[in-house]
């Protein structure tokens, strides 16, 4: 089964304020589009559209957790990560303020909205600030375990979420913790490490590896910082390559996380699938992703190359 990730938050966010009254959503009149609508229909003195101004969303969300409450603040990913950056990184980040940036509509998937509205660079701002904690969950049970951690956690989180339907690949019973990797599949010769939607192209693309003759594992690195480095490193001396796949630029996202774990080290050798530093454009999100490499067959034709 399948289900919108941004829809999958705006289920999870209603679900768990029913059962924390401290829990407080703000948008940035987005709401149909991030799906927190439902939060306001159950619980309307506890939502607040700040209106098409998303550095006074942040504000407001800073002086709301000054107040003791749980502020989750969304809108599209790339105006909550880059039009409100400064305020994300004095207000909250600098001061780690127990803020949760649950934003949408991230990456290329976003598709016909154009490069205007595609985030390729969030992750690399959201993890180059101190304190904050970046996630990116892969499909729609995951995000709800995502979202359940991120209003437990204290202190500031990035929940980057995903606007298309999307096939789960984790299970309801699958343990999910903040700075640990899931393994989904084991392997000995290669290892994909991926997230968000570039997941399940990782499960596709290691299974038809295995089936050929080349044993890969599938990591899925739903936490970009803090980054599970011993699960990393584990796989960097058991396999002879590993290939990151994210949907995000190659420059500052998952890729240079990983790559920072293993520089310097001897193991496997090291190759990246995700956006070559240009800026997206308006098309269907499936063709945008054949255009950008973001696909099965190129993280099988990394793996390939440096077997």
């Amino acid at each position: 089964m399948g289900k919108a990730i941004r829809a999958a938050y705006g289920e999870a966010v209603t679900k768990i304020g029913a059962t924390n009254d401290k829990i407080i959503v703000l948008d940035a009149d987005l709401s149909g589009a991030t799906q927190t609508k439902l939060f306001k229909k159950e619980f309307p003195d506890r939502f607040y559209n700040v209106g098409i101004a998303e550095e006074n969303l942040m504000g407001v969300a800073a002086g709301l957790a000054y107040q003791g409450f749980i502020p989750f603040a969304s809108t599209f990913a790339v105006f909550g990560t880059g039009r409100a950056f400064e305020i994300v990184r004095n207000q909250i980040a600098y001061v780690n303020l127990n803020v949760k940036l649950a934003l949408t509509h991230a990456g290329i998937s976003v598709g016909e909205d154009g490069g205007s509205h595609q985030s390729i660079e969030d992750i690399a701002l959201m993890r180059a600030l101190p304190n904050m904690t970046v996630i990116v969950p892969c499909d729609a049970i995951e995000t709800e375990k995502a979202v359940k951690a991120a209003a437990e956690y204290v202190g500031p989180v990035y929940l980057r979420l995903a606007r298309p339907v999307v096939e789960d690949v984790t299970k309801a019973e699958d343990k999910f913790e903040i700075g640990k990797a899931q393994v989904l599949k084991d392997g000995k010769d290669a290892c994909i490490i991926a997230c968000g939607l570039m997941v399940g192209k990782a499960l596709d693309a290691a299974n038809e590896l295995t089936k050929n003759g080349i044993d890969t594992a599938v990591v899925n690195m739903h936490t970009i910082k803090p980054l599970d480095k011993e699960t990393i490193l584990k796989f960097n001396e058991k396999c002879k390559v590993i290939v990151t796949a994210e949907e995000h630029s190659v420059i500052g996202g998952l890729g240079s996380a990983v790559a920072e774990v293993i520089a310097g080290k001897n193991g496997a050798k090291f190759a990246m699938v995700g956006v070559e530093d240009k800026f997206g454009h308006s098309g269907n999100p499936d063709k945008l992703f054949e255009e950008y490499g973001l696909t099965k067959d190129n993280i099988i034709k990394k793996v390939k190359e440096n077997i």
